[in-house]
Parts: C-alpha cells; sequence; structure tokens
C-alpha cells in the first residue's frame, strides 16, 4: 500500500536527485477528448470499449474519479482549462463560438501557454481550439508558438456554417469519404487555413503526428503541448486502416482509435527518456452527446450528459500520469477540476502566478503526487449558457433543475446518479447552500472581465 511516508521519502528521493543531475523543469501534456463520456475507457468501467494504453497509463499512473470541467459544452470548458477561470469570470460562458461569430478569449487573459512560455517553455496547441478563430484570439496570440488544428467542433463549416448534413450521422459513417464532399471544415496551420475541406478520417492520427514531432524537437527544453482531439464530437471518422462499416461500432471504433494514438505518442516521451519529467493528463471537454446513441459514449453511473449540469455533464474521466512522480495503479475521488490544472503546472514548473485578475483554480500538485485531500471543497454549476445552476460543497450538490427550478440536494458520495433529492427533508442544508451559491456567483460576477471583440 502506498503510504503517506513512502509517498514523502520517494518525492524527497526525487527532489535530491533532481536537484544533483540538474533536470529542466517539468514537461507538460494534456490530451483532450471532445464530448467523451465518464465510462467511455476500460479504467473507467466500460465494457465493450477497448483502451488499453490509456488502462495503462492509470496502472503507472493516478486515475482522478471526481474530476469535473466547468461548464457542460466546448467553448465554455476550454476557456476554463486555459485559463483557471469560471467561464462568466472571463465573458465565455454563453455557449460555444460559431463560424461567423467575431469573438474569442480575450489576450490579455494568462493561460497556461503564457505562463509556461514566459517561463523558456516551448508551447504548442495541435487539434481543436474552439476559443476564437479570428487572428487576434488563435492560439498563436494566446501563448502557443505554433498552432495546427481545425480551429472549432468538427461540425461545423467555412465560413458562415452552412450547408451541413448535420445529424445524418449513420449515412456519414457508411461513407467516409463524405468528409470531403459533405463538409467544409477548415484546418488550420498558425494563422492560415491549410486544408479545406480538411480530411476528418485521418485528422486523430495527423495530431498525434505533429505532436510527436513537437515532442522529439524540444527534447532537450521543457515544453507544454496541448492537444486538444476534435474527436468524438460527431461526426465520427477514422483512417481506412482502422475503419468498420457496422456504424453500431462508430463510437468505439473513434474512441479505440484516439486510444492507439495516445500511446503512440507515450511511446515516443518512453523512448526519448522523458517519461520520469513529463506530466501527462488524459481527460475530456465535457460529457458524452448521449442522444446521439451509438455515436456517442456513456456516463454511467452518471446522471446526463453533455449539456447538462447533473454530474454526467461536467464529471469526466481523468487519468494522470508521470512515472517517478505520480504513484502507480492509485485513485482517488479527490474533488479536482480542469480549472485547477493552470496553478498546478505554475507550481510544478516554479513559475509566479502572475494573471489578469483572480482566478478560481487551486494548486491540486499534492493530490497528484498521492495525496486524497483536496484544495477544492466547492464549485459552482452553469448552464451551457451561463445561467448559474447550482453548487458542490465537499459531497454535497445543490441543484436548480427542470422548468420550474425546482431545489434538489444530492449527497454524492452516497448517491453518485443523483437519484434521491434530500432537499424536503433537509431544508437548513439547503437554505444555506443556496445563499452561498447566490453570494459566491455574486462574488464572481462583480469582477467579470470582458472577452474579446473585434
Amino acid at each position: 500500500m502506498f503510504t503517506r511516508i513512502s509517498f514523502l521519502l520517494a518525492i524527497l528521493i526525487s527532489a535530491v536527485g533532481l536537484v544533483s543531475a540538474g533536470v529542466k523543469k517539468p514537461n507538460f501534456i494534456i490530451i483532450f477528448a471532445d464530448d467523451q463520456g465518464y465510462a467511455d475507457l476500460g479504467c473507467f468501467g466500460s465494457e465493450n470499449i477497448k483502451t488499453p494504453h490509456i488502462d495503462r497509463m492509470a496502472e503507472e499512473g493516478r486515475k482522478f474519479t471526481s474530476f469535473l470541467v466547468a461548464s457542460s459544452v466546448c467553448t465554455p470548458s476550454r476557456a476554463a482549462l486555459m485559463t483557471g477561470c469560471y467561464p462568466k469570470r472571463i465573458g465565455m460562458e454563453k455557449h460555444v463560438i460559431f463560424p461567423g461569430n467575431n469573438h474569442g478569449l480575450h489576450t490579455d487573459e494568462v493561460t497556461i501557454a503564457d505562463l509556461l512560455k514566459g517561463a523558456g517553455y516551448a508551447t504548442a496547441c495541435i487539434g481543436k481550439w474552439h476559443l476564437g478563430h479570428r487572428k487576434p484570439f488563435l492560439p498563436t496570440s494566446q501563448g502557443f508558438d505554433t498552432y495546427f488544428g481545425i480551429p472549432y467542433s468538427n461540425d461545423m463549416n467555412h465560413p458562415d456554417n452552412s450547408n451541413k448534413p448535420w445529424g445524418k450521422w449513420d449515412e456519414l459513417w457508411a461513407d467516409p469519404e463524405s468528409t470531403l464532399t459533405r463538409w467544409n471544415t477548415p484546418l488550420m496551420e498558425n494563422e492560415e487555413i491549410v486544408e479545406l475541406p480538411v480530411d476528418q478520417r485521418t485528422i486523430t492520427r495527423r495530431y498525434t503526428d505533429k505532436a510527436i514531432e513537437f515532442v522529439t524537437e524540444n527534447k532537450e527544453h521543457p515544453f507544454f503541448l496541448y492537444l486538444p482531439h476534435s474527436m468524438p464530437h460527431l461526426p465520427l471518422y477514422v483512417p481506412d486502416d482502422v475503419y468498420d462499416s457496422n456504424v453500431k461500432d462508430a463510437y468505439k471504433i473513434v474512441i479505440e482509435h484516439i486510444d492507439a494514438e495516445t500511446g503512440r505518442l507515450l511511446k515516443t516521451v518512453k523512448e526519448l527518456g522523458l517519461a520520469d519529467n513529463t506530466y501527462v493528463i488524459y481527460t475530456s471537454d465535457n460529457g458524452p452527446w448521449s442522444q446521439f446513441k451509438h455515436h456517442a459514449g456513456k456516463a454511467t453511473p452518471l446522471r446526463g450528459s453533455k449539456g447538462q449540469h447533473t454530474e454526467g455533464g461536467q464529471r469526466v474521466p481523468c487519468v494522470m500520469w508521470a512515472p517517478g512522480c505520480i504513484p502507480a495503479g492509485t485513485s482517488t475521488e479527490a474533488f479536482c477540476s480542469t480549472m485547477d490544472l493552470l496553478p498546478t503546472f505554475a507550481k510544478l514548473a516554479g513559475v509566479e502566478l502572475k494573471t489578469r485578475g483572480p482566478i478560481d483554480g487551486m494548486d491540486i500538485s499534492a493530490v497528484m503526487h498521492g495525496q486524497n485531500e483536496s484544495p477544492r471543497d466547492e464549485m459552482l454549476y452553469y448552464s451551457s449558457r451561463g445561467d448559474l445552476k447550482g453548487l458542490r460543497q465537499g459531497d454535497w450538490k445543490l441543484l436548480r433543475l427542470g422548468k420550474e427550478e425546482k431545489l434538489h440536494l444530492f449527497n454524492l458520495d452516497a448517491d453518485i446518479s443523483e437519484k434521491r433529492n434530500l432537499a424536503d427533508s433537509m431544508p437548513e442544508r439547503v437554505t444555506a447552500m443556496q445563499a452561498s451559491m447566490v453570494e459566491l456567483d455574486q462574488a464572481v460576477e462583480a469582477g467579470v472581465r470582458p472577452r474579446g471583440r473585434l
């Protein structure tokens, strides 16, 4: 059993070794799936999706089973990850950015990339950005040295999001060439569109190729790689060599392909001798788009899915891996969020936490290294359009649900599926939590910073 004493001893020995060897600052890799459900990894209970490479990450690293995103849809969730802030705090809470929009994440906000680049890190964003596709808001204006990817969701068309075969998922899967004949989704490199339409059959693999290239080129220098995959967001496509026409297996095939490509990247990290000094985090931007059945994942045993503020919409699978730093084969129920990654990376890299203003993330480095008590005890829940919907405090969660906004109280430790509403039997707790929820939201709203606009 991994005891606290052995953990502290291991960290002490590791620290002495690093100092004596003059090892460089740690590297960071975030692999961010799009719309992957809580139950869509073998190590998180999937019975039919085979994910041996990510499962091995869990065997060699640490599972986070109470890891939440700040929104149940793409843009606000990604804004929170990059800045350590509730989307509302930075004006990015109102649903997603579409091709015809002219706003994005304000360039005065300090992203993870900004912090690390200022400390000498090489930085790259390879994949889906979705924080503004106009030039002032692209990754190259937000702390990243390079960018390669689809600038928004892969079901969006350049330039005005028109003429899409949206919703015809079975038909599209049956015709892989539809990625070129029925979509007009762009691929960008830095600030320019380099492929229109992008061949989505190969995009997951090409992202990984670029990621491997970046890691290899920067093996002698500290680096931050942000690898936000465009899938399993719909439409689903895979390379010809892994394609199967059985539409019932579409989602399964896509996740297994992402797993295989994750394995390729991890193999490179190991072969380059970087494993002991590289933190790799695999997680998702929000829950599964469950309404589309075999084209989407599952959040079992959680309630709800993408677009909802129940656990299925915002609790996501998370595996963290860093041999020699993160204890192998461990799991934690510590309450953590993607918002916590920015201050945590700053701590691990020895970077001063200078941001545009207050942030909502907390340093969870001790949890990553084996502790089971999180510094986070509460988190606000907002709808996909930024309306205040709830508060979690410890294991207690208060939510406004339904058209009537009826208050529901759940104890997540005893009822992870949010089936038993305890509000009527615990009115004092409901009143106290409701007051706290409103007070915390008012504090966020009082300091709201504007999003970027053209």
